[in-house]
C-alpha cells in the first residue's frame, strides 16, 4: 500500500495512492485523530474508510512524515564503495578508524529540515559552498522498542520512504561531526509516499539518483554494509525507538564529493531519486 499526506481544499489529508499513480483515495479520518503528522497518524490503527477520489494533479503532496516528532536517525558510510569515496574526501572525521566501519555510524538531522517532494533545497552561499546530495531508503518505525534484537527488528518496521540526506560537506568537516552540516533548513526532502513494509524486498531494491538528468548513483539495498535489522538493533541499544521514527539507511557511491573535482549542487539544479517499490522523489535547488 502506498500512502500519501497532502493538502487539498484548504486542509491536510491522508490517502492511498491509486494503482495508476494519478489518483488518491482520501481517507475519512476518525474524530480526534490529527493528520498533520502525516502517515505516522495511521501507525497502529486500521486503515480508515475511504472518502472521495481526487486527482494527484489537484493536490500538494507533503512529506509522508510531515512533522517528525524528533530527529531523523541516519546511518553514515553504509555502502562499501561510498565508504571508500568518502574516506578519501578529506571530510570524513571517522576515517582514522578505517574506510569501512565495523559498527553503524549513527547521526541525526533535526525534524525541521524535512520538506515536501517538489519543494526546493535552498543553498545559502554565505554558509556553505559544498552542498551534496545523498539518495537513501528510509525506514519508518511502527512499534516502540528498546534493545531490539536483529531477529525481532523487522517486527518493528511499519514501512519505508525516500529521503535525500542533503549535506554541507565543508560544515561537516569544519565541525568534525555531522549534525550541523546535515540539518540546514530544507536539507531533508522526503517522499513522495510511504509504502507499507510488505511492498519492499530489502534483498533487492534499486536505489538511483539523477542530477540534471545525469545518473550519478545506481545501487541496490542488497549492498548495504549493515542491513536494516542490524541498524535497528544498534540504534535501539539502550535507546527506545518510537513508532513514527524515521531511519535513513545510508547512501551509495556517486555523491558529489566522490568526483574529482567534486560535483556539488548549485542553484538551478534538479534532483531525481528513484527507489524501487516506492517511486520518485524530485526537487529543484535554489539560492536561499
Amino acid at each position: 500500500m502506498k500512502l500519501v499526506a497532502f493538502d487539498w481544499q484548504g486542509g491536510s489529508h491522508l490517502g492511498e495512492l491509486g494503482p495508476d499513480g494519478t489518483t488518491i483515495h482520501r481517507f475519512e479520518m476518525p474524530p480526534g485523530v490529527s493528520d498533520e503528522l502525516g502517515v505516522a497518524a495511521l501507525i497502529g490503527m486500521e486503515i480508515p474508510d475511504l472518502a472521495e477520489t481526487v486527482s494527484l494533479s489537484d493536490v500538494a503532496l507533503r512529506a509522508p512524515i510531515s512533522r517528525p516528532r524528533r530527529n531523523v536517525f541516519c546511518v553514515g558510510k553504509n555502502y562499501h564503495e561510498h565508504a571508500h569515496e568518502f574516506a578519501k574526501s578529506g571530510f570524513d572525521s571517522s576515517a582514522a578508524k578505517g574506510a569501512v566501519p565495523t559498527a553503524p555510524i549513527v547521526f541525526s538531522k533535526v525534524p525541521e529540515c524535512v520538506i515536501a517532494p517538489g519543494d526546493p533545497v535552498k543553498i545559502d552561499a554565505s554558509v556553505s559552498a559544498a552542498i551534496d546530495y545523498e539518495a537513501e531508503l528510509a525506514v519508518i518505525i511502527g512499534k516502540d522498542g528498546r534493545n531490539v534484537s536483529a531477529e525481532d527488528a523487522m517486527d518493528h518496521v511499519w514501512g519505508y520512504t525516500i529521503v535525500n540526506d542533503v549535506t554541507a560537506r565543508d560544515l561537516q568537516g569544519k565541525h568534525s561531526q555531522w549534525l550541523i552540516g546535515k540539518s540546514q533548513d530544507t536539507f531533508c526532502p522526503m517522499g513522495p509516499c510511504a509504502v507499507t513494509a510488505d511492498e519492499i524486498d530489502l534483498a533487492d531494491t534499486p536505489v538511483r539518483c539523477w542530477i540534471n538528468g545525469d545518473l550519478r548513483q545506481d545501487s541496490n539495498t542488497s549492498l548495504l554494509i549493515f542491513d536494516v535489522p542490524t541498524i535497528i538493533a544498534a540504534i535501539s541499544n539502550g535507546l527506545t525507538l518510537r513508532a513514527g521514527d524515521v531511519i535513513a539507511t545510508g547512501t551509495p557511491a556517486g555523491v558529489g564529493i566522490g568526483f574529482d573535482p567534486p560535483k556539488y549542487l548549485a542553484p538551478g539544479d534538479s534532483v531525481k531519486i528513484e527507489i524501487g517499490g516506492i517511486g520518485t522523489l524530485e526537487h529543484p535547488v535554489e539560492a536561499a
